[in-house]
């Protein structure tokens, strides 16, 4: 437990001090929400079903590039080839690794929350901020193996590219900019079968107190099946071709 702490903290401040990552996985979701939600909500219902989804958008930022780029960078260092003849096992690595990705993303969910709130009526009881977290990593799990697939497939370069090309469509598509029921018909229809939209179905009846639907959960699991699936190939074919 030590060393993935040790690991944890070393990976917390690399990436602290990389303005790029900051900038782009904490700040720029919240000054996204700045330029566009606040003069479109009237209410507290508005306010809390759009901060829910700026606050996936905030998180999907963080944990996609957290481990996407991070991944493909960590395959190109010699840095990385050394710390394997170092003690420890792989699991300490991944686990500090998990940690520091859902690190950076509940930092960016929290700056959402406190802008949100400074800037809209939104409002959310305690069982409600209970619910949001629940679903928030419900759908924040899918999103990180994906995230270690492009990782694992991709060059450092094409990871971050890739990541991006991902990031931003999947989080129209997904309903996270405008609502599901205002996007066109194709893109609406286009939208059931992303992971975002169905991370929206659950985090949105948490912050507007309506419940869950079970469909919604088990399209995360299929998502979760898929994306696992693709990051242990991706990471069985990385450590074949570098270590065999």
């Amino acid at each position: 437990m030590k060393l993935v702490l040790a690991q944890y903290k070393a990976s917390v401040l690399s990436l602290a001090r990389n303005p790029g990552y900051f900038i782009g996985s904490i700040v720029f979701p919240a000054l996204f929400f700045l330029f566009f939600a606040p003069s479109g909500v009237r209410n507290s219902a508005e306010a809390n079903f759009v901060m829910g989804s700026f606050m996936i958008f905030a998180a999907m930022g963080a944990l996609f590039f957290g481990f996407a780029v991070g991944i493909a960078q960590d395959r190109a260092s010699a840095w990385a080839a050394y710390e394997r003849t170092l003690p420890g096992s792989p699991l300490s690595r991944l686990v500090s690794r998990v940690m520091n990705g859902f690190t950076f993303a509940a930092c960016a969910v929290a700056v959402m929350a406190l802008v949100a709130h400074l800037t809209t009526p939104a409002h959310l009881s305690p069982p409600a901020w209970g619910r949001l977290a629940l679903a928030l990593v419900a759908g924040a799990i899918p999103i990180s193996l994906l995230g270690f697939a492009i990782g694992y497939f991709a060059s450092p370069r094409g990871a971050g590219t890739l990541a991006q090309l991902l990031y931003l469509p999947m989080s129209f598509v997904g309903g996270l900019w405008v609502p599901p029921q205002h996007l066109p018909e194709v893109v609406r229809q286009l939208s059931q079968f992303t992971p975002t939209r169905h991370w929206g179905e659950v985090v949105w009846p948490a912050v507007t107190d309506q419940p869950w639907q079970a469909q919604d959960f088990l399209w995360l699991g299929a998502f979760t099946l898929v994306f696992g699936f693709l990051a242990l190939w991706g990471y069985r074919r990385d450590q074949g071709q570098r270590f065999s």
